[in-house]
C-alpha cells in the first residue's frame, strides 16, 4: 500500500523545469551553430557520442557496480537489507532492484539502474553498521526514490550534448595544432577558421552546460530527500541518517576516502561534502539546505524536528 503524499514541492518542480529548458534552449544554440559552420563531420560525432550514451544507459548499473567493488547479495546473505528493500518497494509499488553490499568502512549507499526494472541498490557495510535501523531505511527509501524518478535516465538525456561539446572541444584542439576542419560556409583566407570557432563554441557550452547539469543533480538530490520522507512518513530517520554519515566520513582516513571518490556523483553523501566552495559546482546541495529543506518537509506532514 502506498503512502499518502504531500504534494510536490511546486518551488523545486519550477527551478528543475526552469534549469531543463535553460539547458535545452542551450543545446539548441549549440546545435544550430554547429550545423552552420560544418559539413558532415558532425554527424559522424553525434552518431560517435550518442552510441557512448547508449554504451553508458544501457551499462550504467554494472558499470556503477564494478566501479564501486559492490556484489550482490541474495537474501541468505543479507536478510535484514532485502526485508526493508522490499517493504519500501511494496509501498512504492515499485519492482525490487537487486541488492548490493560494498566492503567498505566508508559509510554511503548508492542506486543505480536504467529503468524500474533494471535497477540496483548498494550500501556500504560502513552504513549499515554504523545506522539504526529506521536510519538504513531512510537512506534506502532516498535511493529507491532516484529509481523510481528515474533519474539515471534524466541524467543521461541531460549530459548528451555535453559530451558531444567535450568531444568536439578536443577536436577543435587538434585541428588548431596538426590543422583539419578545413570546410565550412566562408573558406576564404580572411575568414576565421572554423575549428576555432567550434572550439569556441564548443567550450562555452560544455562549460555552462556542466553547470546547469549540477544544478539537475542537486535538484535530483532535494527530490530524493522529500521522496524518502514521504514513502518512510518519518524524515527525521532521514536527517539523523545524513549526519552521522556526514560526521562518519569526517572519521576515515583520507586514502581509503580516495579509493571512492569516483563515486562521489553517485553516493548519497560525497566524501568531499566538507569542502568549501561555489554550489554551483557541487552535485550534491550543501548538508546544511538539506537538513532544512527536509526540517520544512517533517512540518508540512506534522512530525516533530528536533
Amino acid at each position: 500500500m502506498k503512502r499518502k503524499g504531500y504534494g510536490r514541492d511546486a518551488g523545486l518542480s519550477l527551478r528543475m523545469l526552469f534549469t531543463s529548458s535553460l539547458l535545452g534552449l542551450l543545446y539548441v544554440v549549440f546545435a544550430l551553430v554547429l550545423f552552420y559552420v560544418l559539413n558532415a563531420g558532425l554527424v559522424l560525432m553525434v552518431v560517435i557520442v550518442g552510441a557512448l550514451a547508449f554504451v553508458q544507459y544501457f551499462t550504467s548499473d554494472k558499470l556503477a557496480l564494478k566501479a564501486s567493488g559492490a556484489k550482490v547479495v541474495n537474501r541468505d546473505e543479507a536478510p535484514q537489507l532485502h526485508d526493508m528493500i522490499e517493504r519500501l518497494c511494496a509501498m512504492a509499488d515499485l519492482p525490487k532492484p537487486r541488492v548490493a553490499v560494498i566492503e567498505s568502512d566508508v559509510p554511503n549507499a548508492f542506486a543505480t539502474g536504467r529503468n524500474q526494472k533494471h535497477a540496483a541498490v548498494a550500501v556500504t557495510t560502513g552504513l549499515w553498521n554504523r545506522l539504526e535501523p529506521a536510519e538504513v531505511e531512510g537512506v534506502l527509501a532516498h535511493e529507491l526514490s532516484h529509481i523510481i524518478n528515474r533519474d539515471v535516465l534524466v541524467m543521461t538525456i541531460a549530459s548528451f550534448f555535453a559530451m558531444l561539446a567535450g568531444l568536439l572541444t578536443r577536436f577543435g584542439l587538434y585541428s588548431g595544432m596538426f590543422g583539419g576542419f578545413g570546410g565550412g560556409r566562408d573558406n576564404n583566407n580572411n575568414s576565421v577558421p572554423v575549428w576555432l570557432i567550434v572550439l569556441v563554441v564548443s567550450v562555452v557550452t560544455y562549460f555552462l552546460s556542466q553547470i546547469l547539469i549540477l544544478a539537475i543533480s542537486r535538484y535530483r538530490e532535494y527530490a530524493a530527500d522529500r521522496g524518502s520522507a514521504l514513502l518512510t512518513g518519518a524524515p527525521e530517520h532521514l536527517m539523523s541518517a545524513l549526519q552521522k554519515i556526514a560526521s562518519g566520513i569526517t572519521q576515515i582516513p583520507q586514502q581509503d576516502l580516495r579509493q571512492v571518490e569516483t563515486m562521489n556523483a553517485f553516493f548519497i553523501v560525497p566524501t568531499n561534502w566538507r569542502k568549501r566552495g561555489a554550489e554551483f559546482f557541487m552535485t550534491h546541495p550543501p548538508l546544511e539546505k538539506r537538513l532544512a529543506a527536509l526540517s520544512e518537509v517533517a512540518r508540512e506532514m506534522g512530525r516533530p524536528v528536533a
